[in-house]
């Protein structure tokens, strides 16, 4: 599911922010997009609510990464859950009620596309190396290799979240 969808309470917006902005800090070209999938009727039939999918675009056709775009999704335990407030009522992504626990990261599938098709996929099962047709260069894997690790840190609670500007930049790109 979207990742702006599944952040129903203030603990998993904040993190999927920091997800965000430490895909951001690997890759700085990477425009983030927090609603990669459309709205619509054969869409939300094949929703994952235990999926918290982001997508990073690159200014173009990038060599290095051999992709144009990334879609970065995070498998979760559990599907997310609003928080309950006192009186019963239930806390949407913009509320500041209790932190009702976030989900445990069970993996991460990182795939790299172009408009073609799926160039490439790293799955944290097993080795963690990409496997695909057009696989990135050496360097970009051991930077996504990284990423997955900060990625399972960061919902551990033993990464603190990132003091960058890159929440505010990622607000920006979604806007436009």
């Amino acid at each position: 599911m979207n990742a702006a969808d599944q952040a129903r309470s203030l603990d998993l917006a904040q993190v999927i922010a920091s997800a965000a902005a430490l895909v951001r800090s690997s890759f700085p070209d990477a425009r983030a997009n927090l609603t990669p999938w459309r709205d619509d009727p054969l869409t939300r039939a094949w929703a994952e609510a235990e999926s918290v999918d982001l997508s990073f675009h690159f200014p173009g056709w990038n060599p290095r990464n051999q992709c144009r775009s990334m879609l970065v999704q995070l498998r979760l335990e559990r599907a997310p859950q609003a928080q309950a407030l006192p009186g019963g009522s239930t806390a949407g992504p913009a509320s500041t009620g209790i932190d009702a626990g976030r989900p445990r990261l069970l993996g991460v599938v990182i795939r790299g596309l172009t408009y073609e098709s799926e160039r490439w996929r790293l799955a944290t099962v097993g080795d963690w190396q990409p496997s695909g047709s057009h696989l990135p260069q050496p360097e970009v894997v051991a930077r996504l290799q990284q990423v997955c690790r900060e990625l399972f840190a960061l919902f551990d609670g033993r990464l603190a979240h990132p003091q960058s500007g890159s929440a505010a930049d990622d607000a920006r790109d979604q806007a436009a």
